[in-house]
């Protein structure tokens, strides 16, 4: 494989020293190449999964002749599902399920895998699986393959982010267009559902791909989709007294995509907890399933293309009617219960026919219509209600069709069955498949990344080194010999920018036997690649990629204003990386301390305890108080004033009397429990920075804050602050999320004033669960448990550990664990190995199934890191759990 890029490097090499191609390969030619490129691809990779699967499908017909058929069926279905799982599961975890979701993410930015190993494994994968009898489709897959191919077309051509992220939209685009033989619906379904976005060149790539990729999968293949008739020369009749009947048609179809999305997220959440089998033998054994189940009905049921032309030919009754929409429900949630390769586009067809033909039986009986109009109109309305996309619904069933007399009936039902599906089960179903991996979406927001949003002009480098044009050869080798820059902008007499003189082009010096008089204009390289101040980053990438050079000229009317090196992107991405403050914006001032107490100090540690939200003050005060009491620790309770960013900390007056009031809350119980509190107000411009600057000043042992328990920030993992505080502070960091249930009175601790109690609302923390994975935050967060269960009157401790099913379960790390836990704690503390495929999934399970109080999970930051990618599991266990999650990370070097 690595022979494509090579070609494809030398191309580019080739290319760039002509000046002819330089006119194509501009970047919105270049673009536009490439889009018919992909669309190209997409349409032999759809042609290619679309015969493999009908030439598996007629091998199976011809295997299956009389009696052996009800036998066959499951065999063929449990070894096709199994090898499908196995490839999966094996080679590449990224390819299971429908892709949409997948590919989805990959435009918001998530780090996901679309790459050349996914497009082949989703493509076997698939072909297997629905040659196995699953009830799903062929259309949701090429949409990924064509994704993940432009993805690798675009590592192989560099390219900026937002330019990779228009390839794989163009690539999604053709891959649907070849699927439905619909490019139209291929461009809406992108703008629609994926990307939401409509700037010119995004737009152009995605026609010029989903175009390319419907009319070559169209030649090559024939048609992907048919019909009981032709809806061409069919004639279809529609008159307003079927209106009413179009509404209701909406209606049902609304309800019925509602409940199939909730059915699906149900059953997908049951089979990740319950059923512990390797991804291979689940989907083996729902091909299993899938073959018994349809080996034993008519012909019709055992090919869903069969099935929607049944459905779409008028010839279908109420009973077969309802048969094909239970079977297809059935066999479609069977699937994705199991993540099978597979997508949902086709099925949500052949049950929106069903949904629309019993409409359409209703309407025949009282006015003696022809029901085909409703099978077809069915299927935009429940597809557009399902993925929430009516306008890609009703644009897929016109281009197939294309009979203007359904535009109307189209409308009518897709809008009202998008309303009542929405209404019932809001948000798209790839949304919440997503969101069950911790993968959260802004949902109508375009995420164009750090790229989009920031210009040259935030980033450029402002003192140029510069020479002439008239200098001689002989000073510029002695400036180079001086400095440390590899390249320089060359300026006319005028000051304007007339070139750029690297060591390359020195060498020319040598090869042409030049005098060391001669001027710098007969070696510089004329007409440099420049930006203009208003470029974005993106553009900036692309260009710094595509002609390989490693710096670029800023210029305003020919004259230079700047410079970008790669130096200057690299240190805008590690800034963000690390989760510190934007390093384009103005410099936060220090934090400012406007107010402070001071306690008796006991100099065996300070534990700093930021405090904002007054209905979760009282709760995370009385968590300090055990831990410092336990620890020795002092407490230092800080509140933040933020400020904004044009006024000085130091010079802004501020109101405390709301912040004072909090602050003499801690100060009050610290006296009860007899523990030294100090307290201190600082205005800052992020609470960031504040918490730092505290942290730093009181030499923290122990940071413990509250959290929320999820975030909707893209490419973090708890959030701006959160984030940044666990990377810079090298104290102990403990977050709080907590539970819901709490109870007003505490009962009496002996060890503390019965005073106490009544103002602390404590939760009743009993039930404690810690899951044990081996890495050095576990351990420490088994360590502090003797003082966090100080807080319980009978505590109950369950260690878990979680291994996967192929991986080799050993003891000793709980056992380990629970004889510390025993000598230090009295209270019950039993050990629970569990073997699962999802840790989270595992935790929460057992969290639910023995109704804890507390979690206590030790994170790795390296671990958490990598964890954003298979999805993030802290933020998981504390969205889908009521009770309190408390994380720990160990004190960095």
């Amino acid at each position: 494989m690595s022979i494509v890029p090579g070609l494809v490097t030398i191309s580019m090499s080739v290319f760039s020293r002509l000046r002819f191609p330089h006119q194509i390969l501009r970047p919105k030619p270049l673009a536009f190449l490439e889009a018919v490129g992909i669309g190209l691809v997409a349409a032999f990779a759809a042609v290619l999964l679309k015969q493999g699967v009908t030439w598996l499908g007629v091998w199976q017909l011809h295997q299956s002749p009389g009696s052996l058929t009800k036998l066959l069926w499951p065999v063929v279905g449990l070894v096709g599902g199994w090898f499908a799982g196995y490839l999966v599961e094996r080679v590449a975890p990224e390819a299971a399920g429908s892709g949409v979701p997948q590919v989805k993410a990959a435009l918001a930015y998530v780090p996901i895998a679309l790459n050349l190993r996914v497009a082949l494994v989703k493509l076997v994968s698939t072909t297997f699986a629905l040659s196995a009898g699953l009830g799903l489709g062929r259309q949701g897959p090429t949409v990924q393959i064509g994704a993940a191919l432009a993805a690798q077309f675009s590592r192989w051509v560099p390219a900026s982010p937002e330019h990779q992220r228009q390839l794989i939209a163009a690539g999604a685009a053709a891959g649907l267009a070849a699927g439905f033989d619909a490019p139209i619906a291929g461009v809406m379904f992108v703008i629609e559902e994926l990307l939401q976005d409509v700037s010119s060149l995004t737009l152009g790539t995605a026609i010029l791909a989903s175009f390319t990729g419907g009319v070559i999968s169209r030649i090559l293949g024939g048609r992907n989709l048919e019909l009981g008739i032709d809806p061409q020369t069919y004639p279809l009749f529609f008159s307003p007294q079927q209106i009413p009947f179009l509404v209701i048609l909406g209606i049902l179809a609304g309800a019925l995509a509602a409940l199939f999305q909730r059915t699906v997220l149900i059953a997908l959440s049951y089979t990740r907890r319950y059923i512990t089998f390797s991804l291979s033998w689940k989907i083996g054994l729902a091909g299993a399933l899938s073959g018994m189940t349809v080996a034993l009905l008519p012909d019709v049921f055992r090919n869903s293309t069969l099935m929607q032309v049944f459905l779409t030919s008028g010839k279908a009754d109420g009973w077969m009617t309802l048969a094909a929409l239970g079977v297809q429900f059935f066999l479609s949630i069977l699937a994705c219960s199991v993540e099978a390769p597979g997508g949902l586009f086709f099925p949500s067809l052949v049950l929106g026919a069903a949904a629309g033909n019993l409409v359409g039986l209703v309407d025949q009986y009282w006015f003696g219509d022809d029901p085909i109009l409703f099978s077809l109109t069915g299927m935009a309305a429940f597809f557009g209600a399902i993925a929430k996309v009516p306008v890609t619904a009703i644009v897929i069933v016109f281009e197939m069709t294309t009979n203007f007399k359904l535009v109307l009936p189209l409308m009518i039902a897709s809008v009202v069955a998008y309303l009542v599906a929405e209404r019932l089960a809001p948000g798209s179903l790839y949304t919440h498949l997503l969101a069950m991996k911790g993968i959260q979406l802004q949902p109508g927001v375009v995420n164009d990344g750090l790229w989009a949003q920031l210009t040259a002009a935030d980033v450029m480098q402002h003192n140029v080194e510069t020479l002439t044009s008239h200098m001689a050869v002989d000073e510029v080798i002695q400036t180079f010999a001086k400095s440390h820059h590899r390249g320089f902008p060359v300026l006319d007499q005028d000051g304007k920018l007339v070139g750029i003189v690297t060591q390359t082009d020195l060498d020319k010096v040598t090869h042409r036997h030049l005098s060391g008089t001669t001027p710098l204009r007969e070696i510089m390289t004329s007409q440099p690649i420049t930006v203009s101040p208003g470029d974005t980053l993106s553009r900036v990438l692309y260009l710094l990629s595509h002609y390989r050079v490693s710096r670029l000229p800023v210029v305003e009317h020919r004259r230079l204003i700047g410079i970008i090196t790669r130096s200057d992107i690299l240190r805008v991405e590690s800034a963000r990386l690390q989760g510190g403050d934007d390093p384009l914006r103005p410099q936060a001032h220090p934090s400012y301390v406007i107010y402070q107490t001071r306690s008796p100090t006991t100099g065996k540690g300070r534990l700093l305890l930021p405090l904002s939200n007054p209905a979760t003050a009282d709760k995370l005060i009385t968590l300090a108080l055990v831990l410092a009491r336990e620890k020795g620790y002092e407490i230092e309770c800080l509140h933040t004033i933020l400020i904004p960013r044009h006024q000085i900390p130091s010079e802004t007056p501020v109101d405390i009397e709301s912040s004072h009031h909090l602050l003499q809350q801690a100060i009050h119980q610290g006296q009860l429990w007899k523990v030294p509190v100090h307290t201190q107000i600082r205005t800052a411009h992020t609470a960031t920075k504040a918490i730092l600057d505290a942290h730093t000043e009181c030499h923290a042992s122990l940071l413990l804050m509250g959290w929320k328990g999820s975030t909707a920030t893209p490419g973090r993992i708890f959030g701006d602050t959160i984030d940044a505080l666990i990377r810079q502070a090298n104290c102990d960091v403990m977050l709080v999320k907590l539970g819901t249930r709490l109870l007003r009175e505490a009962h009496p601790n002996q060890d503390v004033h019965p005073s106490v109690n009544s103002v602390l609302g404590l939760v009743q923390l009993n039930r404690w669960l810690i899951p044990i994975a081996g890495g050095p935050n576990a351990q420490h967060a088994v360590h502090l448990l003797p003082a966090l269960v100080s807080l319980s009157q009978q505590p109950q401790i369950q260690l878990c550990q979680v291994y996967h099913p192929s991986d080799l379960y050993t003891p000793n790390l709980l056992e380990e664990d629970a004889a510390f836990l025993r000598q230090h704690i009295r209270g019950e503390v039993t050990v629970t190995p569990v073997c699962a495929d999802s840790v989270a999934d595992a935790v929460i399970d057992m969290a639910k199934n023995n109704q804890c109080d507390v979690i206590v999970v030790g994170a790795s930051r390296e671990g958490l890191l990598h964890q954003v990618i298979q999805g993030n599991i802290p933020e998981t266990i504390a969205r889908q759990c009521n009770c309190t999650v408390i994380l720990v990370r160990k004190a960095t070097e």
